[in-house]
């Protein structure tokens, strides 16, 4: 499907994937989602460029990321989508720069991208080209993944006191919750971090150009923004490393209980050892065993029991082994 977005009409517009068509000067974007080949086609001809194709996004070489082809340029970046779902995804977007023209290419939905556009539409008149429609769409991108680190951290902060919270973190499904939801934010702070890095390459690549120096509000703009991933990025190798602390400290009292459950089962096994050995000794038949015809050798043997299972319980504790 493809959208277009018009600079004179301030509004966005529909193309079928079964009927691509021909725009004139004022489209400012053309916004390929999950295009087919007949589209791709079609625009490669009308525009006069090799789009990248969605196995070409996937290439972790900059170079192949990162070019300039026929006074084109091309840069393709990581981006979060799906983060409020339990199945989030990292997926490769192409931002392409054909003079006045910004076209996108994408094979998922992030939010940033509907978050911009209702942007652009209220406040059409700040975006009158490609270019500065590249930046706020960067600069909406960049605040979108600050939004989700800062539920990353809400979320770090809520398993930190669950797991600190003797009464909550008991029970077998209590740690099995907390290693999984661990597990979850690792796995987005995982994807978070390679969309950052993936970013910063292409505010520093488009900060080179001249198209872009030459327009001082919007390099200025792709500063703040480049500014921005690099605290993002401190923040976000931060909240890993919290994350990881979490995991250790849940593995950990995960242990602890664990090796208290099997001291309790020790002890109790030492505990009834000996009283076990004697009425195995009594319970033997042997013709000749003095104390069966004494009147008190039954007390005497429960004493016996009782004494060997104190003596060792006594011990433990004054140990504190228990």
């Amino acid at each position: 499907m493809a959208r277009i977005y018009s600079a004179a009409t301030k509004t966005f517009r529909d193309i079928s994937q079964d009927a691509p068509e021909s725009f004139g000067p004022d489209i400012v974007w053309l916004d390929l989602l999950n295009p087919s080949v007949n589209e791709e086609d079609f625009y490669e001809r009308m525009l006069g460029i090799d789009l990248p194709l969605r196995e070409e996004m996937k290439s972790i070489e900059p170079s192949s990321r990162l070019y300039r082809e026929n006074g084109t340029l091309f840069m393709t970046a990581t981006i979060i989508s799906k983060a409020d779902t339990t199945e989030p995804e990292a997926a490769g977007l192409s931002f392409i720069l054909k003079g006045k023209l910004f076209i996108t290419i994408r094979y998922s939905e992030p939010k940033s991208i509907g978050i911009f556009s209702s942007h652009l539409i209220r406040h059409a008149d700040e975006f009158t080209d490609g270019c500065s429609v590249f930046g706020g769409l960067l600069e909406a991108i960049v605040e979108r993944t600050a939004e989700v680190l800062e539920r990353i951290t809400a979320d770090a902060d809520a398993i930190s006191t669950t797991i600190f919270s003797v009464e909550a973190t008991q029970g077998e499904d209590a740690h099995s919750r907390i290693l999984k939801k661990i597990a979850f934010l690792q796995n987005l702070m995982a994807k978070i971090r390679d969309s950052l890095v993936t970013l910063g390459r292409v505010t520093h690549f488009s900060g080179l150009l001249d198209v872009i120096k030459d327009n001082h509000a919007l390099d200025e703009q792709i500063k703040s923004v480049d500014h921005d991933i690099r605290s993002l990025s401190d923040q976000a190798s931060f909240l890993s490393s919290s994350i990881g602390f979490l995991l250790n400290a849940s593995l950990g009292l995960i242990n602890i209980e664990q090796n208290g459950i099997i001291k309790f089962f020790s002890v109790v096994a030492v505990v009834f050892l000996p009283p076990t050995l004697i009425a195995s000794i009594y319970g033997m038949n042997f013709k000749w065993m003095p104390e069966l015809d004494w009147h008190w050798g039954y007390p005497m043997a429960i004493a016996m029991m009782v004494a060997s299972a104190v003596g060792p319980y006594a011990w433990f504790k004054f140990k504190r082994w228990f």
